[in-house]
């Protein structure tokens, strides 16, 4: 605590802001607990081990607790005691006895261990409170000073036609990397590191899609097996960066803005996955460490006429309730804070339909919806919704207003079923590669509303795709029953690795068929990180709890030319504004050819055992035309090259996914290998590699 000049009392203080706000003359505390009888202000030694002080709050304003604190300040170490009715079937939880996290907290101080002296019921008696005290172990907030808000202008803004999104892990991402000083590895610092940003700059990424930073506690479960909720999907403090991630001795706050700060000084956007959907303490048989026994019922989602158990839409057993003031409150509060303070240029949602679901179910008018769309902090700022969760009517792909986007699993889907299964026609496949038209128009979108991908944290990676055929999650302590078990994936031949010179280059060759295919498509392209490299998590598709080698990526066997091929397949993308565009095809603009030379037609487009096809952009945007040739099957085909006006085809070879750049120029016709993709360009100036790359 800081000081001896701190006052004994507390004078009412104010109700806004909520959490802990300094001030000259000390600190405004303030908490959103509208069903609580009393709250107090528990007061701890710089460790939080020792409480030294309980003071009531004595101001009460709609529900809101407050109090402040004269010649408190930085530094000074707090939690919560609330208290009120302990009746779980009327949906009140309140206990005393445990402390409890202020959700508003800027640092955390201690970390949770599984222990159930955290539950706020009796282990023995459910319906009964826990009458231990859990101060000394419990988690605490520590007053810290913010970093200055980042100016408006400050922030980066890349373009929607123009981004490339890459998520990546913080920790993952430079582990095992060689170029990072063995202390900064896994950490902020780490991340902003050169030897990495110059690796993703070298691709063509122009964003960073990080995985969840918000502090976070890890499962009981997954404790008793040695495991962590290593992706970050447990938050208990969406105000806090994780401290894991830190320096040790470091301020994670800080850190975390000076990360930012050293990505937008490279001119990389920053979006942060943030999980407003659940928190950490799960069901009604998990702890009690924060809105729980704040105000249980002003938080969650509870079930009607059963209030002692939550409505599980998110499978991590409770579901946030955004249509609840407080609820709602604490999330948009939270984002204006990434916004300014830490300073990131916008947000992937987990679950989203949650935040649009109330009673009624979900709703693009949701309260949530509305809040963002008239907020002026959160203009343009980019909004990403994973567009799915278990709830009732949870798969709400392309209904999202704008200007959110939202992750296309169709495409994913898509893009696996023809290249690798094939199990999709060209007619399919087309529909993805135009931007999937059929999801997005019909809510006045254009086709960058779709973050494409291939692969995501969820799922196999892209080795794992070709390498494995069934999931193999043994390590995850459940039996191999988590996971995805539809994966599109195929194993050529051998399932996991393989010295067979045969089946690794077909793996190769159907890796750089889909990456291509993912930076042709109309829509916004999404990378995982890790893939460009080569790296396999051994099967295991849902590697959310391993902190290790599983997950962290292998940069000493990076595949030597794979990340080239990448950036030439991004340069294209980049030189030809007709697969950026955010408008749908018109008739005329793209010709969809049979390899014959023919317009596709009748039941060609259904077709599953001859599906190779073309597809010709007279205008391709780069002052040229743009030619796309496809072959998912096993067999050679031959094409026959539209002619020019000279009667000559004129095309010169610029990206082909079965073997590295040659660029020659193509006769009447040409026979494409199984399992590649080439791209012909016709007119303009030439486009070497150099330039591509360039």
């Amino acid at each position: 605590m800081s000081g001896a000049t701190v006052a004994d009392t507390l004078a009412p203080g104010r109700p806004w802001p909520l959490g802990a706000t300094l001030t000259q003359e000390g600190i405004n505390f303030a908490l959103a607990a509208p069903d609580a009888s009393r709250v107090e202000l528990c007061l701890f030694d710089a460790a939080g081990r020792t409480e030294l002080r309980r003071l009531a709050l004595p101001g009460c304003t709609h529900g809101i607790r407050h109090g402040f604190l004269p010649g408190a300040g930085i530094g000074l170490v707090y939690g919560w005691r609330v208290h009120g009715p302990w009746q779980p079937a009327q949906g009140h939880r309140f206990n005393p006895q445990k402390l409890l996290l202020d959700p508003y907290a800027r640092e955390v101080v201690g970390r949770y261990d599984g222990s159930d002296l955290f539950l706020g019921h009796d282990p023995a008696h459910p319906q009964r409170p826990d009458t231990r005290d859990n101060a000394a172990r419990a988690l605490k907030a520590r007053v810290v000073a913010e970093p200055p808000p980042l100016p408006a202008e400050a922030h980066v803004r890349v373009a929607p036609e123009d981004t490339v999104l890459y998520e990546v892990h913080l920790r993952g991402a430079t582990m095992r990397h060689p170029g990072v000083p063995a202390e900064l590895r896994g950490t902020y610092a780490g991340l902003a590191h050169p030897a990495f940003l110059d690796h993703v700059q070298r691709l063509g990424v122009t964003t960073l899609s990080l995985m969840p930073l918000a502090h976070r506690a890890d499962e009981a479960r997954l404790l008793k097996l040695g495991l962590s909720n290593y992706w970050g999907y447990s938050p208990i403090a969406w105000f806090a960066p994780e401290a894991r991630y830190a320096s040790p001795g470091g301020s994670p706050l800080a850190e975390c803005r000076a990360m930012v700060d050293a990505l937008h000084a490279r001119g990389l956007e920053v979006l942060v996955d943030v999980v407003f959907n659940h928190s950490a303490e799960l069901d009604e048989a998990g702890p009690t460490l924060s809105l729980r026994g704040i105000g249980n019922r002003a938080y969650h989602h509870l079930r009607p006429g059963d209030a002692a158990h939550y409505e599980n839409w998110t499978g991590c057993g409770n579901t946030l309730k955004l249509s609840e003031p407080p609820a709602l409150r604490l999330v948009m509060d939270a984002l204006r804070f990434w916004v300014q303070h830490v300073g990131v240029d916008g947000f992937r949602f987990d679950l989203a339909p949650v935040l649009g679901r109330d009673a009624g179910g979900f709703s693009a008018r949701a309260t949530f919806f509305a809040a963002v769309a008239q907020d002026p902090v959160l203009a343009g700022v980019k909004l990403v919704a994973e567009p799915w969760d278990i709830g009732p009517g949870g798969y709400q792909l392309g209904h999202f207003p704008a200007p959110w986007q939202e992750w296309n699993d169709r495409s994913r889907d898509a893009l696996r079923g023809y290249w690798l299964t094939g199990s999709l026609a060209r007619g399919g496949f087309v529909h993805a590669l135009a931007g999937s038209s059929e999801v997005f128009r019909p809510s006045r979108r254009g086709p960058l509303a779709g973050v494409n991908f291939v692969t995501a944290h969820d799922g196999f990676n892209l080795l794992d795709l070709v390498s494995w055929r069934e999931r193999h999650n043994e390590a995850n302590g459940e039996g191999n029953r988590d996971g995805h078990g539809h994966n599109l994936s195929v194993n050529c031949g051998v399932e996991g690795p393989s010295d067979d010179p045969a089946v690794a280059g077909l793996r190769l060759r159907l890796r750089r068929a889909l990456l291509a295919t993912l930076a042709l498509s109309l829509g916004t392209p999404m990378l995982l990180a890790g893939d460009e490299i080569g790296h396999s998590q051994r099967g295991n598709n849902n590697a959310y709890c391993q902190d290790n080698e599983t997950t962290w990526l292998d940069w000493a066997n990076a595949e030597s030319g794979l990340p080239d091929f990448v950036a030439r397949c991004l340069a294209l993308r980049r030189r030809h504004a007709r697969l950026r565009m955010n408008r749908w095809f018109d008739d005329g603009e793209v010709r969809w050819l049979h390899p014959d030379g023919d317009r596709l037609a009748g039941n060609e487009w259904q077709r599953l055992d001859r599906r190779a096809f073309g597809a010709w952009l007279p205008d391709g945007g780069a002052g040229c035309e743009l030619l796309l040739l496809f072959n998912p099957d096993g067999a050679p085909h031959r094409f026959t090259l539209p002619a020019g006006d000279g009667g000559e085809p004129g095309w010169r070879l610029v990206l082909r996914s079965d073997l590295d750049l040659v660029a020659p120029v193509l006769g009447d016709d040409a026979v494409l290998p199984g399992h590649s993709l080439w791209v012909a360009e016709r007119g303009g100036a030439d486009a070497d590699a150099d330039t591509l790359l360039a």
